[in-house]
């Protein structure tokens, strides 16, 4: 099974426009297509519970509940990524105890995911040791130390939380929900943060003039869709992007640019070009990563846009990993690039340090501590670094057409 839900929608306001087949998690490349085909039939809006669950297949048999009610896409793609981190005992938790509780809410469902890792589930009595040491585990947050966890009588624990009779039989065994409560975690409208993709950037999104009683932060996640961009702003009130405010609360952008960044002082009217910097960075590999901070160290862009160029255009630049000095260049020019047949008889013979500064000189490459960086454009450094007018414009309009300004 390659989703975790798979889910039938449609829009009970105009039946005409038929149904739709939507596996969650939507993957990352396909959420701005996907969001287009729920559009089409009138659905798939940000703060609306629009489309009506006709069918639904999971792992988790209890989201069956879901069937008939309204939903959020949304709802269903954030309920799926929290699920599908679930390890084997956390989908028995689950399951039992949005049965014992008798969910059929999908904020509900999504609070469950927060706490049902406090109960207690048996599916095979015949082991009461191991039941024993498990309940004691859960009841300690999932986590003891070795020594205590031997120490545990398991089969005197295991009995008396069978004898107590405050289990509740479910078709996912008998759950002891070890005095549970479903918390409101999530608030209906605003997903706290949960990282799940592949991303650089983690962002807390609040509007400039601050939140609403009630209302929570809303988290992004870079590089994003041109609409979860936009859906996300909406969820917390706002329609431009430049209403928003944005603060760091993760990176993993290679080192240099971070440090070549003012990430503290970034504003909404930032957000596409941090998605964009995240979109040119994403592919890299460790390989050009490393190429990259180096380019960076060379070139010092002065904002984010610059950082973008950089990125987009890193064949422009050659780069030798861990080349101080001009007898290291020399050296790895002769016997490591393959432009020389080198012979290990002549060793003697090569002056690495003459090679190395009459090249350095020719191209005008420099040291840093990545190593050798040299450019090869055919424009000035400079001039590569700002964002073609075209492009800008081009980006700006992409925006306006998912919906922001």
């Amino acid at each position: 099974m390659s989703y975790v839900i798979q889910a039938v929608l449609s829009n009970s306001q105009h039946p005409e426009h038929g149904q739709i087949t939507i596996p969650f998690p939507i993957p990352p490349e396909q959420y701005d297509q996907t969001i287009g085909m729920l559009r089409a039939m009138d659905l798939g809006f940000s703060r609306n519970r629009d489309c009506t669950v006709d069918g639904l297949d999971s792992r988790f048999p209890v989201l069956e509940a879901l069937q008939g009610t309204l939903v959020n896409v949304d709802q269903l793609d954030y309920l799926a990524k929290r699920l599908d981190s679930f390890c084997a005992s956390e989908d028995s938790q689950y399951k039992a105890m949005a049965h014992k509780l008798g969910l059929e809410n999908i904020k509900d469902f999504i609070n469950l995911t927060y706490c049902c890792q406090q109960a207690t589930v048996i599916t095979d009595f015949s082991d009461l040791e191991r039941i024993g040491k498990d309940h004691r585990m859960t009841l300690n947050g999932g986590s003891m130390p070795m020594e205590q966890f031997q120490a545990v009588d398991g089969r005197k624990e295991a009995l008396q939380l069978i004898q107590d009779g405050s289990g509740t039989v479910t078709p996912y065994g008998v759950v002891y929900d070890n005095g549970m409560v479903l918390e409101q975690h999530y608030n209906g409208h605003q997903f706290p943060a949960y990282p799940y993709d592949s991303m650089l950037m983690v962002l807390e999104v609040t509007p400039k003039c601050g939140l609403r009683e009630g209302q929570n932060p809303e988290y992004l996640y870079l590089p994003a869709a041109a609409h979860q961009i936009e859906r996300t702003l909406l969820r917390i009130g706002l329609n431009t992007i430049s209403g928003a405010q944005i603060r760091l609360d993760f990176d993993e952008l290679p080192e240099k640019v971070s440090e070549a960044l003012d990430l503290e002082c970034m504003s909404g009217d930032d957000l596409p070009a941090l998605n964009r910097m995240c979109q040119a960075i994403v592919p890299l590999n460790d390989a050009d990563i490393e190429k990259l901070n180096a380019v960076v160290l060379m070139a010092e862009p002065g904002d984010i846009m610059a950082v973008c160029e950089l990125a987009e255009n890193l064949e422009l630049f050659d780069f030798i990993p861990g080349a101080h000095t001009p007898t290291e260049f020399g050296r790895y020019m002769i016997r490591e690039s393959g432009h020389f047949e080198y012979d290990e008889e002549l060793e003697g013979f090569y002056d690495y340090r003459l090679y190395g500064e009459q090249h350095i000189q020719q191209e005008g490459g420099q040291f840093n501590e990545c190593g050798y960086v040299a450019y090869h454009g055919t424009m000035a450094l400079e001039d590569l670094m700002r964002e073609d007018p075209a492009e800008q414009y081009q980006r700006e309009q992409g925006l306006q057409m998912g919906g922001l300004t």
